[in-house]
Formats: C-alpha cells, structure tokens, sequence
C-alpha cells in the first residue's frame, strides 16, 4: 500500500503543514538502483590517534574521498567516515564532537555517517567507557539528524576485513539500517579462504555479482520479504532454491522459473525436512536463508495452546532443527552463511505477540549462542536481521491508525520495503563478510522501540 502521507510530504502544502505543526516529514530514501551509488563524496574524519589503514579500503567504495579543505571536499558530503578507533578517554570524545560538529548540517540528503570504534578493552575501563560513548552518541545522533540520512557504529580492528560492511553501509542498500551497532572481527572462517574461495565452495564472484556459482536457500520465500530476498541473492549472481509451503507451490515455481533456480514445495516444520532439504541438493548449500514465519496475534490471557504452538513451530522450532540437520549433513559448505529473521518484537516485544515475540527473541539466541561454533567447527558464520515495520500485503491489512504508528515511530519517519530486508540479508550473505559473524541487525529505520 502507498505511504500517501510521505507523498504528501513532498509536495509544498504537505511541507508547509507538517512544519507548522510539528508533524514528522520523512524523505523520500534513496535505494540501489542502476545509477549512481550515493550522489557526492565521501568525507573522511580522525578522533584520536588510529593506525587502521582506512584510506584504501575507503578509496574502493567508489565514492571520491577526501578530508576537510582538500580537493574532494564538496562541503556537502553523501557520506561521512569518522575513524574513532582510537579514542581512549573522554578527552578523546571532545574531539568526536570538533569531527562533526561543523559537518553534520551539510550531509546531503539520504547521506550516511559511519563512526569507527574499537572493541571494548575489559583491562581499560576508561577506554571501555569511551567507546562505549560512542554507541549512545551514534544511536542519539541517528535519532536527529533527519533528511534521509542514516547512522551507524561499526567496532573493528581490521579495515580490510570490515570492508563488505563499509560497502554496504556507505550505499543506497542500506537506506533502513540505521542506530545500528556492528561488530567487525577477524574472519570468522579463517582457514578456510573466505572472501578469495572456501573449500567446497566456487571463488567469490566480482563486488557486483559476489555469490555467482553459489546456491542459496530462502525458506518462505515464494512472496513477501521472502521473495525479496530471492531476487536479490539472484541478481548476485546466486542459483536460488525458492522453499515454500506445498500450498503455496505455484507461487514458488513462478518465483523460481523467473529467476532461474528451483522451488522446493515443503513443509518446513516436518520432522524430516533438513534430510529432504540435503537430499534435493547433493552438491550442498552456500547460503541458508530462514525467512519462513507466522503471527496468529492475541493477548497471553486469550491465547489458547493452539496459537501458541504454530508459531513457535514454524518460527523457531523448525529454524533449529533444520539448521541442526544441514550443519550435521555437511550440506552447508565450508565458508557459507546462514542468515535468520528475527524481528523487533524478538527485541522490544509487542502487546499481543507474545508467540512472536518468544519466538523471534528464541532466534537471536540461536544466533548469539551458534555464531562462534558453526565457524569453529564447520566454517559458516550465523546472523540475523530483524525487520521492523516493512510494508507487505500483512502491514496492509492493519488498521490505519497501527499502521501510521508503526510508520512514522522510527528515525526515518517511515515503512521500510521488503528490499530492505532483502539487501541486508545479501550483505551478511556476502563472501567477504566472513569477519560478520553472531550479529542482529536490525532493519528497522531506528525504530524508537527496542534499542
């Protein structure tokens, strides 16, 4: 369903009104496209004293870079890197503030700021307690600094590791991530070539089509968010296996026959799905998405068993049995990934959803608790994304008054798209993303829910 408020917005009468009573003006967001990435130059800031590197790394991002006053510098930025890894106490922070302080107004529209930060140091309180500065400010700044623009934190050691994660926050593909922390480690399958060929598994492709000669499975994805994420590992260049319930087999041929991969009609909940799943691919699996899901909403006092029970089933239950399987099978090749949805009510919880929300916090903990032995004992990193509110025929439905709520109460004053989803799920999905591993991002545009 359109967002008419966001298009009224637009419109001179829509920006007079909003302004004058306060009402929330979201910008139209500037997703991937066949044109340029961002529109402007990349502005590269230092707080503190660091030794990462970052120039070359930034220099391949493709945006032109400079630093204040030199020849790169347009003085009004797509996109802002600030290098804070080296700060160590909160003298430190004060030159964070000197970085952005002067730029922060001129950062174009559906522009990005990205501050670099270091692990926390658990024998330096003091540094421990500056870097962990930077979460609050990242997540304030996201939640002010309006016009599009997005916010986000990444703590690392090694720029060239990081360097998926800074081509994927510094594009139009991550236009709803925004108030985000990302943890960047040493890669997470080292041993096994990540990112220049895996064992068991094809050479990564080019930047622009990076899973070329990998299989990729998308559970639930014959419509919806599912679909999205098919699409978009398809136009990676990923041989996609399209999993639907029998039910809904038609659409997942239609799906799978327009991208050129398979569909897979199968009950994801049946006891033997990760051996039927291995069977139908012999060759193994690259990329393991669990996207499939349902809500059957109610308070706890009138939720009978027989609500309960489904959606922890489809949800949860199966997600862990399936992966169990397929880990166990070696039908997931060494260097591969497995992504799972998860959701803002697994983090922030949600009146009525108890299910749900059980459910999808069940998820982050299957991540948290898999991430470090999936790559210690089979090479694959394990991740999640948690959606926010993303416009689908199910959003639509809601009532008007949920639905604008759920719109408007993020950052981004807006719904996100199932592209959204899709492409930080390709993000994750990447082969240079091996050093991304036990994180929950959440797609969600800051929602001022959950943190």
């Amino acid at each position: 369903m359109a967002d008419r408020y966001l298009s009224f917005t637009g419109t001179a009468p829509g920006r007079l009104l909003s302004r004058r009573l306060g009402l929330p003006r979201p910008v139209p967001l500037k997703r991937r496209s066949a044109g340029p990435d961002l529109d402007g130059g990349l502005l590269h800031l230092t707080a503190g004293r660091s030794g990462l590197g970052l120039a070359p790394v930034l220099a391949r991002t493709g945006l032109p870079t400079g630093e204040p006053g030199d020849a790169n510098d347009t003085g009004r930025p797509a996109a802002v890197v600030l290098d804070a890894t080296g700060v160590r106490d909160v003298e430190g922070l004060a030159e964070v503030h000197a970085a952005l302080h002067p730029v922060v107004r001129s950062v174009a529209a559906s522009g990005r700021i990205v501050l670099l930060g270091s692990p926390l140091d658990a024998a330096d309180h003091h540094q421990a307690a500056a870097q962990q500065a930077l979460e609050g400010f990242t997540r304030s700044l996201g939640k002010e600094i309006g016009r599009g623009a997005t916010v986000n934190l990444v703590r690392l050691t090694d720029a060239d590791a990081a360097e998926s994660t800074l081509r994927f926050l510094l594009s139009p593909r991550s236009a709803y991530v925004s108030g985000q922390v990302i943890e960047v480690g040493a890669d997470a399958t080292a041993g096994t070539g990540t990112g220049t060929g895996t064992e068991g598994a094809p050479p990564a492709g080019p930047w622009d089509l990076p899973l070329a000669g990998r299989t990729a499975l998308v559970t639930g994805g014959a419509r919806g968010i599912g679909e999205a994420v098919a699409e978009t590992l398809a136009r990676d260049g990923a041989e996609v296996v399209v999993l639907d319930v029998p039910g809904a087999e038609a659409d997942a041929r239609r799906v799978a026959e327009r991208l050129g991969g398979l569909a897979l009609p199968l009950d994801i909940t049946a006891a033997d799905a990760g051996a039927r799943i291995a069977e139908a691919l012999p060759d193994g699996l690259d990329v393991l998405v669990h996207n499939a899901g349902i809500t059957r909403d109610r308070r706890l006092a009138n939720m009978p068993a027989e609500r309960w029970a489904p959606v922890l089933e489809v949800n949860l239950a199966s997600v862990l049995r399936t992966t169990d399987a397929l880990l166990a099978a070696g039908t997931l090749k060494r260097g591969g990934r497995i992504v799972a949805t998860a959701s803002i009510a697994g983090i922030a919880g949600n009146a009525g959803q108890t299910n749900y929300g059980a459910s999808k916090a069940g998820v982050i903990g299957l991540v948290r608790s898999l991430a470090p032995r999936a790559a210690a004992g089979h090479g694959v990193t394990v991740n999640a994304v948690a959606p926010g509110f993303i416009e689908t025929k199910m959003t639509a439905a809601i009532p008007l008054v949920i639905r604008e709520a759920g719109r408007r109460m993020n950052s981004l004053a807006q719904g996100g798209l199932p592209v959204d989803v899709a492409e930080t799920t390709a993000w994750l999905a990447h082969p240079a993303s091996g050093a991304v591993n036990g994180q929950v991002v959440r797609v969600c545009g800051q929602s001022l829910l959950g943190a």
